[in-house]
């Protein structure tokens, strides 16, 4: 089956996100800059994107809707072999445990490679963070679960909550302030329930609000629920956060206009062609209203 470029998503290796694509066995990579433009139309179905590096057998048409891109058995495949499903305990490689700010009162504590360093925090849209600790996968993952205890927080947040506070983001006193207060916490319970093995990290705090241009951004009150056969994304790239892209738009003709949030995760697996941006300023895919959750009239 034979297919045009496809999106594989947004990835932050450094301060910059990028846009990687594939085509076969070909690959690229689009480097993205705020105030530029942005467009594509969706074409056909959308497909599988396989597992680890290889193409789905079936090349199984998967939901509209569905932010992993995978059929079932891909899926499976996928998460057999992730950290996350903790079937790696025997990874040599060190890992850090990190408390990760996306709002007042969402903050969460997780675990990444180090040598990833801070890639993992940008792709999750953490607009704060600080290191705790460093060491072993298993102390790592024991001093999650510590801290998600202790500290009354999760270990996950759903995209959805992290969109409906990124437009009120408070100064960087506050922001740092409810980091600081944790990891004063955190560093409390050495000796009562952190392991030994992990090595406690100094506090350095890190703000992403610049760099995912979230400071300078208007706020953002729809998002893309979904791509459809012949819809159309097209917008000036106002801000970046995690797999998330803020576009300005104007509306189109009796349309609204405004910035729209469009998940990256929600555009794998289709074919994209593009188009101008600056002819085709508008978002004719359904749309949800960030605020309220009520879906918008943006098909066509």
């Amino acid at each position: 089956m034979a297919f045009g470029w496809r999106c594989t998503g947004v990835a932050w290796p450094g301060d910059v996100p990028q846009l990687g694509w594939s085509k076969g066995a070909e690959r690229r990579v689009s480097t993205l800059a705020y105030g530029v433009g942005l467009g594509f139309r969706a074409v056909g179905e959308r497909h599988c994107v396989g597992a680890r590096g290889n193409v789905c057998p079936l090349g199984a048409v998967v939901s509209v809707r569905s932010t992993g891109a995978r059929c079932p058995e891909c899926a499976r495949l996928d998460r057999a072999h992730s950290v996350a499903a903790d079937t790696l305990l025997d990874d040599p490689r060190t890992y850090r445990v990190y408390l990760a700010w996306f709002g007042p009162g969402l903050v969460k504590v997780g675990i990444t490679r180090e040598e990833r360093g801070a890639a993992r925090l940008r792709e999750q849209g953490a607009v704060v963070f600080s290191w705790l600790g460093r060491g072993p996968l298993m102390a790592a993952r024991r001093t999650e679960e510590v801290l998600r205890a202790a500290l009354g927080v999760p270990d996950r947040i759903p995209y959805a909550r992290k969109r409906a506070v990124r437009g009120r983001l408070p100064g960087e006193r506050e922001r740092f302030g409810e980091v600081v207060e944790l990891y004063g916490r955190a560093a409390g319970l050495e000796g009562r329930g952190w392991p030994e093995s992990l090595e406690r990290l100094p506090l350095d705090v890190v703000d992403h609000g610049g760099i995912f241009g979230l400071d300078r951004a208007p706020r953002a009150t729809r998002s893309v629920r979904e791509l459809v056969d012949g819809g159309v994304v097209a917008g000036e790239l106002v801000a970046a956060a995690g797999p998330d892209l803020h576009l300005a738009v104007s509306g189109g003709e009796g349309g609204r206009g405004g910035v729209v949030v469009l998940d990256t995760r929600l555009i794998t697996g289709w074919e994209l062609a593009a188009v101008d941006p600056a002819a085709a300023n508008d978002v004719r895919v359904p749309l949800i209203d960030i605020a309220g959750g009520g879906v918008q009239g943006g098909l066509f």
